[in-house]
């Protein structure tokens, strides 16, 4: 087993995760494929991980030494750890440069690339979902409330999906 490729796989499961058990199908899918983990290792680092105190995302620590002994959980530790100092280190140099002209609109640009990512996205599930005139009003209703900043963004899923059921 090469530590340093072991590294960089938990490492892109951690990247590329928004959740504790976000990097589970990444890094299984890496270390199953490799034979450096079997499911016997997953399923005990997974429970280890539920039933510790702490984020649920440690359980990684846990399969690392199960797969590579203290080594294993150490490189383990340092995969999950970067990612959220990395971001730390990023926010520390954007306060820097904030307010310099070619910052504040890769920014703008940023902002309106996400918007666009959203309403695609919206497309493709109201296309799945069949698109109907009353799940059109939902949405669009929806739009609206989330559009204000006035109501919670739970309140409006809530009542979109009170109105789905209702007008079914």
């Amino acid at each position: 087993m090469s530590l340093w490729l072991y590294f960089w796989l938990l490492l892109k499961g951690s990247l590329f995760s928004m959740s504790g058990l976000g990097n589970v199908p990444s890094v299984h899918a890496d270390l199953t494929a490799r034979g450096w983990a079997t499911e016997r290792q997953f399923a005990e680092a997974l429970a280890v991980g539920q039933v510790a105190p702490g984020p649920n995302g440690l359980w990684v620590i846990s399969l690392g030494y199960l797969t590579a002994g203290g080594r294993g959980a150490g490189l383990a530790l340092l995969a999950i750890t970067l990612p959220p100092l990395l971001v730390l280190a990023v926010e520390r140099l954007y306060r820097r440069v904030r307010h310099h002209p070619a910052v504040e609109g890769f920014v703008r640009g940023l902002g309106l690339a996400a918007v666009g990512i959203f309403f695609w996205v919206l497309l493709g599930l109201l296309r799945t979902a069949g698109l109907t005139p009353r799940s059109l009003l939902i949405t669009l209703a929806a739009l609206g409330l989330g559009a204000t900043r006035r109501v919670p963004a739970i309140v409006i899923l809530a009542l979109a999906a009170l109105a789905g059921v209702i007008v079914r």
